[in-house]
């Protein structure tokens, strides 16, 4: 009790509060009600058969079946309305359909179980790569397939058993109900409710695992970079500036750091500087091999 106290206070719990493991919860526990309302099912129905010698008749013939639903197997006594008993069986083998159903929610609940203990114990190496949320996504889509096939089957299996153990076709079975001095009719119907409600959680727990699918895929980190938000669009720079104000800069496109037009306007003297200089009345042309000065 301690150790769950501590969890609680470290917040491990709280996955179950968020939709992976709210959901995993609810697939927990549809899978028992699926599966235990199926597999546990015992259901019954009566008959009477009034032959024209009354001595001959049995007005309480009861009739007991039950998961998973072989009916060939399931026999009965009748009267043959001329001083004997005949046995009679059923009609149909819907084993297959409710085994199957019963075996996918049984995996579903284990799985279930276990991937619930993983979030709340483990959830931090859950997310330390996409393996396990990898694993987690195949495991879930699979699931929700067999749910998928598993109900539909079990649908068209419990359709069946409903007609198989239908009284008012049983007495049809009977061969003294075809004389029409005998008078074959249905005591009580089969109560269905609890097969009913296993096929309507065999389909919610479609939808739950279907939706599941979803945010187990958002773990993987698949969808991450479709999610991040464009990046931001640097400024241009702008193809002139102002500079000291009142004044205008513009950059001298022909100006280069090596062997460019570069004017000096610069006096010395009332001289001109341009590859060379106007010194005091005179012109001296720098890089030159011979260089003239004249004095005043």
């Amino acid at each position: 009790m301690e150790t769950v106290n501590q969890l609680v206070a470290t917040g491990q719990f709280r996955i179950l509060k968020v939709p992976l493991g709210f959901i995993k919860i609810l697939e927990w526990i549809f899978a028992i009600f699926a599966f235990a309302t199926c597999g546990s099912y015992s259901g019954m129905f009566k008959m009477s058969v009034e032959c024209k010698n009354r001595s001959d008749s049995n007005l309480n013939i009861e009739v007991e079946f039950q998961y998973p639903f072989r009916l060939h197997q399931v026999y009965f006594d009748a009267p043959t309305c001329t001083g004997g008993q005949e046995r009679q069986f059923l009609v149909g083998d819907y084993s297959s359909s409710a085994e199957f159903f019963v075996t996918i929610g049984v995996f579903s609940f284990l799985y279930s179980m276990a991937a619930l203990a993983f979030y709340v114990f483990a959830f931090e190496k859950y997310r330390e790569n996409n393996k396990a949320p990898l694993i987690d996504f195949g495991v879930t889509c699979f699931f929700t397939f067999m749910w998928l096939v598993s109900s539909a089957a079990w649908a068209k299996g419990l359709s069946d058993v409903k007609t198989a153990t239908d009284p008012e076709r049983v007495v049809t079975l009977i061969p003294a109900c075809g004389k029409v001095e005998n008078q074959c009719r249905e005591v009580h119907d089969p109560v269905m409710s609890g097969l009913n409600t296993s096929a309507v959680f065999g389909y919610l727990n479609l939808i739950l695992w279907g939706g599941n699918l979803w945010f187990v895929f958002k773990e993987t980190g698949i969808v991450a970079p479709f999610m991040r938000a464009p990046p931001a669009q640097e400024k241009q720079p702008a193809p002139e500036s102002f500079g000291q104000p009142g004044g205008y800069v513009q950059e001298d496109p022909y100006a280069s750091s090596q062997g460019g037009y570069q004017p000096d306007y610069s006096q010395q003297g009332g001289g001109y500087n341009q590859g060379g200089e106007f010194g005091q009345g005179g012109y001296v042309q720098q890089g030159a091999p011979t260089s003239f000065s004249n004095q005043m």
